[in-house]
This record gives structure tokens, C-alpha cells and sequence, in this order.
């Protein structure tokens, strides 16, 4: 089943939601018209009614996503001038990547292709990350005179270190897939031909698990770089708590003692 929003298409794969940005003409660039597509397209992947436990993040056609779009015009009653890129960031981008990362599901993007500048961004939203073969990442600003957003100087840096996040801001060199793999800033590498597959084997393996206790992971994962360690181990505390008095811990002990796989319905 295929729902389509504007310049976004989120297709069913059983409980899991293959979103994919939809603007192949100019390789998944990110415009405001495509912001309000994914927004929408990520309320309906939370509804509860429709059952999705996974989403899958990637791009349509040859790319993941290419950047901002340029060419596209200004957000309605935003100014086209360059003192609005920040107004644009706070009340368009800024907005979608928090619901992303708030999202009470695991995460996978699957970079197809280029993934450059906010579409980089994008792709490290992941909980994992897996790409083609041929894939590259890319901190473009530089090129363009501008500085790194999306959420990559905080992003980079704890995935990789310092040293290699500003190396790769500020010469804006590509990083490809494989080079990715080995630095730790991506899980998995495929032959493009693959890529999808592999990654929605991942993700109907997630989505086979105990969702509410990794969406709580994934949740304690964002928070734990703002605490001390003794803060966290309240955040352990609480979600243990809460885990512990779902269905899925009792079938998860039931199935160990029993001597079976467990059989989770995310609740």
C-alpha cells in the first residue's frame, strides 16, 4: 500500500514504513514544499491506527537527498533574502527533525545515493544507518559560503570526533560509503542493488522486537549526551520501569523459560 504526500511516498512493507523523499528531478533537495509533505507523511506513519513499529528513511530515484534546494522558492511569507535562512531553519527544518527524533518507533535511513548537506543531516537522524556501495556523504556548506545545520555539528562529532567532524565542514570533501563504515559514522554497507532489501530485512527484524522498549532505547540514546551519569541512571530507572510492565517483558521471560522465541506485540 502506497500514500503519497507532496514530494514524499510512504509505501507499507508490512509493520514496517518505507518513507521516501520524492523529488528525483533534483535528487531529493529539500524544499518547503517536500517539509510539509514529510511532516504530514510522519503524523500518518504515528497514527496508531495504521500499526506501523519501524520506519525506514530514504530517497527516491539515484539519491538520498542532494541539500536544500536552491532553485526552490521561499517558504510562504518568508522573505527571499539571505537574513531568512534562519527563520527558515527555525520554523521548517527545525520542526521536522524534532518530530524525527521524537519519533516513538526505530529509525533506519538507507542512504541510496548522495547525501549532502541537510540530506546528510537527515540520514544521521538514523537509530542505524546502512547505505549502497556507491553512496557519499557530504558537508556541503562550505561550498556555498554557509555553515553546517540540520543538527551536524552536534551530530558529528559524537559519532565520529571532533577532529573528523570539522574536517569534514570545513573541507567539504565527500566521504564515501565505504570510508563511513570504517570512521563509525554508518552500521551497515551494501551493494546497491541490494541496499533495500538488506535494510528492510533490519527493519522487519525490529519491528518483530519489543518496539516500546526500543523506542524508549533510542529515546534514552538522544537524551544521555545532555546528562550526568547520575541523571541517566534515573532516565534507565524510569524506562526500565516502564518496560518492565509491558506485555512483551512478560512474553520475553516467558519465551526464555520456555525455550522458544518470543512472539512481541509491541505493547
Amino acid at each position: 500500500m502506497r500514500t503519497d504526500f507532496d514530494r514524499v511516498v510512504v509505501t507499507r512493507h508490512g509493520d514496517v514504513a518505507l518513507f521516501a523523499l520524492n523529488h528525483p528531478e533534483v535528487m531529493n533537495a529539500v524544499s518547503a514544499k517536500m517539509i510539509v509533505g514529510a511532516s504530514s507523511a510522519l503524523d500518518f506513519v504515528t497514527h496508531p491506527d495504521n500499526g506501523f513499529r519501524v520506519l525506514v528513511v530514504t530517497g527516491a530515484g539515484g539519491a538520498f537527498c542532494s541539500g536544500a534546494n536552491l532553485a526552490d522558492g521561499p517558504a510562504e511569507g518568508t522573505p527571499d533574502i539571505p537574513s531568512a535562512i534562519g527563520y527558515r531553519l527555525d520554523t521548517l527544518y527545525h520542526p521536522l527533525l524534532r518530530k524525527l527524533r521524537d519519533i516513538p518507533m526505530p529509525v533506519i535511513t538507507a542512504v541510496n545515493g548522495a547525501a549532502a548537506g541537510i540530506g546528510m543531516s537527515i540520514a544521521l537522524m538514523g537509530d542505524l544507518i546502512t547505505a549502497a556501495r556507491s553512496a557519499y556523504f557530504l558537508q556541503a556548506f562550505a561550498r556555498i559560503g554557509l555553515v553546517p545545520d540540520g543538527g551536524s555539528t552536534w551530530l558529528l562529532p559524537r559519532l565520529v570526533g571532533l577532529a573528523r567532524a570539522r574536517e569534514l565542514s570545513l573541507l567539504a570533501e565527500k566521504l564515501p560509503a565505504e570510508k563511513a563504515l570504517e570512521w563509525g559514522l554508518i552500521n551497515r554497507v551494501f551493494d546497491d542493488s541490494a541496499l533495500l532489501e538488506e535494510t528492510l530485512k533490519l527493519a522487519e527484524r525490529l519491528a518483530r522486537g519489543p518496539t516500546v522498549a526500543l523506542a524508549a532505547m533510542r529515546r534514552m540514546y538522544w537524551e544521555s549526551p545532555h546528562n550526568s551519569y547520575e541523571q541517566q541512571l534515573e532516565v534507565e530507572r524510569r524506562s526500565q520501569q516502564a518496560a518492565g510492565e509491558t506485555g512483551d517483558f512478560v512474553e520475553g521471560v516467558s519465551a526464555f523459560l520456555q525455550k522458544r522465541p518470543p512472539e512481541f506485540k509491541g505493547k
